[in-house]
């Protein structure tokens, strides 16, 4: 069976897929993905850690990457839009910074919407320590790009035109010898 997986089939891509998700196989990268926080939790979000100290874009971006413990990083496209918001409600104002960044600080509107979220924002803070943990415990990342490396490696080779006809048994040996050591650790 050719096709976009190179002629190894769906079985081949699911396999390696299989536990370790994340935007391999199906729909690209990141096509299975869906958002960590809907909107509203973003911007609620946003909303607390301004509250903590006058922040710019990229520092949000960064603060709830260290709370997540790396595990997630909203994007720019996704922060600024939500600042612009935030903007408008009244809940932060741009604040006199040097440079082309613009900081933002809590305003009043914004602390009295923080005082009636305090409960859910709690939960969202918590939800992004979790990640954290879990992908401490589960950060397969390694092994999903080693995994990469070998499905390309293996679709270049096999689609090759300088095939010899032991070429898919010495391949499947290779693989094979692999999965045993694999086995054993």
């Amino acid at each position: 069976m050719r096709g976009r997986h190179g002629g190894f089939g769906r079985g081949f891509a699911d396999a390696f897929e299989e536990g370790f998700g994340d935007g391999m196989g199906r729909g690209g990268r990141g096509g299975g993905r869906r958002r960590v926080f809907d909107g509203a939790e973003l911007r609620l979000i946003l909303l607390t850690l301004i509250g903590e100290q006058p922040r710019h874009g990229y520092d949000l971006i960064k603060a709830i990457e260290e709370r997540s413990g790396g595990a997630y990083a909203p994007s720019p496209g996704v922060v600024y839009p939500t600042i612009t918001m935030l903007e408008d409600m009244g809940h932060i104002a741009e604040q006199a910074a040097e440079g082309s960044k613009r900081l933002f600080a809590i305003t009043d509107a914004g602390k009295q919407e923080i005082g009636e979220q305090a409960e859910l924002i709690e939960a969202l803070f918590a939800r992004l320590t979790a990640l954290g943990e879990q992908r401490g415990d589960e950060d397969r990342s390694p092994v999903k790009r080693a995994m990469v490396n070998l499905a390309m490696a293996l679709r270049s080779r096999m689609t090759r035109g300088d095939r010899n006809p032991d070429l898919a048994h010495d391949i499947a040996a290779l693989l094979d010898e692999t999965a045993r050591k694999i086995e054993r650790l």
